[in-house]
């Protein structure tokens, strides 16, 4: 019975990579998740105000989420009604919750922003500093900050992410999550103050991974940012790779349905991929193919040894100018090539309407796990429409160019792998 399933389950997910506009793809509903969920409001005192939204069934019985609300308007601007602003979709990552901060902060960019906790838990509520207006940093950090919600989704821990698969999907936490995450933009959309044709989505670690979902999956988004997270989680060095081989024969079904690598062909929101070279949690290999399976616009920004975390995953200053660049009509960040290597050197075009100001050259020549590779970086020049690198070494088996522009904003080139 098992393997019908399995069959059944896989070509509903091929089939839904056809086209963007298909009602069904795996287990979620996308006209469902497109129309506006009932919500309620539970605080709105302060700058950061707080909401409960329905979610999707969960044991048999209905579900609220949990979220997280700020806009300019909320935090004292734009308080004559008229002004419509982007919105934006923040997802947690694994072992996080709704953090009121990271709402504060898009809502100081001028954005609407959500940000709802996927395990089923309510944070503690929010406090002020008095001399900035800011929510006071990591107040929900703690898990016993956090309280579990009467009727609460899923959970967020290994058996609610792998062991859950088969039969009903709706015990499973990737199914709620990305169910969550969607209806949250329908409720953004719906908000007066929301102009609902300029939103996007970022998440880190497990909420890039939900990312990468979504954006494959909701086709309203004008941008996506997956920090950290991607497909082929069972590939490779995934620490993720021993749960999903643990699940034996169900193992196929989990990738077929939850690995990112299965709807990411479907995806045509235009993405930055951000993600450090010696992750552990996402390995440069499996993120570079999953950038590779995506039809649509795509850039990628790879820092050497980025550190892994919600503070480290929305600090990079990319994210916000990618996301203005499709929602506020901001400068777009420079646009590298196809990298040629040519004698001695690389070249590398770019297009860019800012200066490229600086340019490096990264590569490693260590083996073993990639977590724990050193690297090594030298100085590129940067020319009219193009940077010309030094030729890596001979043993160097990864290696990559990042740009830096006039706005110290950096991206890099695509990542080359040689065969080891």
């Amino acid at each position: 019975m098992k393997q019908i399933v399995i069959l059944f389950i896989g070509l509903s997910v091929v089939a839904g990579s056809a086209g963007a506009g298909d009602a069904r793809i795996g287990p979620w509903n996308l006209d469902a998740l497109k129309q506006v969920p009932s919500m309620r409001w539970a605080e709105q005192s302060g700058p950061v105000h707080s909401l409960f939204y329905a979610g999707e069934n969960y044991q048999g019985h209905a579900t609220e989420v949990f979220a997280f609300y700020a806009s300019p308007r909320t935090l004292g601007k734009g308080a004559d009604g008229k002004t419509k602003f982007p919105g934006v979709v923040l997802i947690h990552g694994g072992g996080g919750t709704a953090f009121a901060e990271w709402a504060w902060l898009w809502a100081k960019r001028g954005y609407a922003a959500i940000a709802m906790d996927l395990s089923g838990h309510q944070p503690i509520a929010p406090v002020f500093d008095p001399k900035t207006g800011a929510p006071v940093p990591n107040q929900a950090a703690k898990k016993e900050t956090r309280k579990r919600l009467p009727n609460g989704g899923p959970d967020q821990g290994h058996p609610e992410k792998f062991d859950s698969i088969g039969g009903d999907t709706s015990d499973d936490w990737p199914f709620h999550a990305a169910a969550a995450v969607i209806r949250a933009h329908s409720l953004l959309r719906s908000m007066a103050e929301v102009d609902a044709d300029r939103t996007a989505v970022t998440g880190i670690s497990w909420g890039g991974y939900t990312t990468c979902l979504v954006a494959s999956l909701d086709d309203r988004f004008k941008a996506a940012v997956p920090v950290y997270g991607c497909g082929f989680l069972f590939e490779g060095e995934s620490v993720q790779k021993p749960s999903i081989d643990k699940l034996g024969e169900r193992r196929q079904l989990w990738i077929k349905t939850y690995d990112p690598s299965s709807v990411l062909p479907r995806c045509r929101v235009p993405i930055l991929f951000v993600n450090g070279t010696c992750d552990v949690h996402y390995p440069l290999d499996s993120y570079q193919r999953s950038s590779d399976l995506v039809p649509g616009p795509k850039q990628m920004r790879i820092e050497v040894n980025m550190r892994h975390g919600h503070g480290p995953g929305w600090a990079p200053k990319e994210i916000g100018l990618f996301i203005d660049s499709r929602c506020k009509n901001g400068q777009p960040l420079p646009i590298p090539g196809k990298p040629v290597v040519e004698g001695d050197a690389i070249r590398l075009p770019v297009t860019s309407v800012t200066a490229i100001k600086e340019a490096s050259l990264h590569y490693t020549t260590d083996t073993g796990l990639r977590s724990k590779r050193k690297w090594q970086s030298t100085p590129a020049r940067p020319g009219e429409g193009v940077i010309i690198a030094p030729r890596p070494p001979a043993d160097a088996n990864t290696w990559f160019i990042s740009l830096t522009d006039e706005r110290g904003a950096m991206v890099s080139s695509v990542v080359q792998f040689a065969s080891q």
